[in-house]
């Protein structure tokens, strides 16, 4: 689905805005509530605009509040007087009480809310798709980058807050983020996952019933299901210098290969001989075929340790 379909879907699924209904968009000028008020305005819905201008950046703040008034034809009102980021978000929905209001929130944001409140009181509590006064967040399922795209595909202007680096949620966004990512690459949507209180990825693929799956678990764990089995193994590892597999030590003099767990439909490089064979002829039990190292090239399996031997591939087992 493109945006507006995902944002339309997401709006039913939360009965967030009656169809066609009016709605007030609260808007700074960037990307996420610039994507939002031409997305709705797409969808039918009747919108108007609302900006306030908190006047903490100068001549920056002003043309912000300039570039609202034309771009989105928005009502300015004045938002001074707050200090921290709670009470200008309190003066912020202070304004336009007696319409529905929507705000730009998006899945990012969402992410970077989660882990605030998670260091700040142990609650993973994320964003609502609408607060306790009616304020709504259509755009909770996208994320920040997917409005940018949005705005540079549709040649929609939008401004930049150079200020949002020296926030909390600019430290989240800027720098605990990316350290996360680092750790896992699906950290944000897990994350996600979490503020919705939806399923983990581990719970869907235990759910499964059908078809073969895989999921990195990270700390080098894999979970794996065909059809009614569930396991965990290695995920695979390259084969430079020595790699210690449960009772295995194997090296190699050849570049380019990896030790990894049997998988089902495995075969030997340049064979039709399935590895589920080659186990069932030497006398391996089922029960030690998932945890058993395997040498392969790519998917073809060159080396089955105890059992099948290749060139410039040494092992060494080191327990019974």
């Amino acid at each position: 689905m493109n945006i507006g379909q995902r944002v339309e879907e997401f709006i039913r699924r939360y009965d967030l805005i009656p169809k066609g209904g009016d709605l007030t968009c609260l808007v700074s000028g960037g990307a996420d509530s610039t994507c939002l008020f031409h997305v709705l305005r797409g969808l039918g819905y009747r919108v108007s605009a609302l900006h306030v201008n908190h006047g903490l950046r100068g001549e920056e703040s002003l043309a912000d509040a300039r570039f609202c008034a034309e771009h989105f034809i928005a009502e300015i009102v004045d938002g001074r007087g707050g200090t921290t980021e709670e009470e200008l978000r309190d003066i912020r929905y202070s304004f336009g009480t007696d319409r529905l209001r929507a705000t730009g929130h998006t899945a990012s944001d969402q992410v970077e809310t989660v882990l605030y409140r998670l260091v700040a009181s142990g609650s993973a509590k994320g964003i609502k798709p609408r607060r306790e006064d009616g304020v709504v967040r259509p755009l909770l399922d996208v994320w920040r980058d997917e409005t940018e795209a949005y705005c540079r595909a549709n040649g929609l202007a939008y401004r930049i807050d150079t200020s949002n680096a020296d926030t909390k949620r600019g430290l989240i966004r800027n720098e605990i983020l990316p350290r996360l990512r680092a750790l896992h690459p699906g950290a944000d949507k897990n994350l996600l996952r979490l503020a919705q209180g939806g399923p983990s990825a581990l719970d869907e693929l235990l759910a499964s019933s059908s078809g073969s799956k895989r999921l990195d678990l990270g700390g080098g764990v894999t979970a794996v299901r065909e059809y009614d089995g569930v396991w965990l193994e290695r995920t695979p590892v390259a084969l430079e210098g020595e790699v210690c597999w449960g009772d295995w030590r194997i090296a190699a003099d050849v570049p380019g290969l990896k030790v990894r767990s049997w998988r089902a439909g495995d075969r030997l490089a340049g064979r039709s001989k399935k590895i589920q064979d080659v186990f069932v002829d030497a006398k391996i039990p089922r029960s030690a075929r998932e945890s058993w190292p395997l040498v392969v090239r790519g998917d073809e399996v060159v080396a089955v340790p105890g059992i099948v031997e290749a060139e410039g591939v040494r092992v060494e087992r080191v327990a019974d």
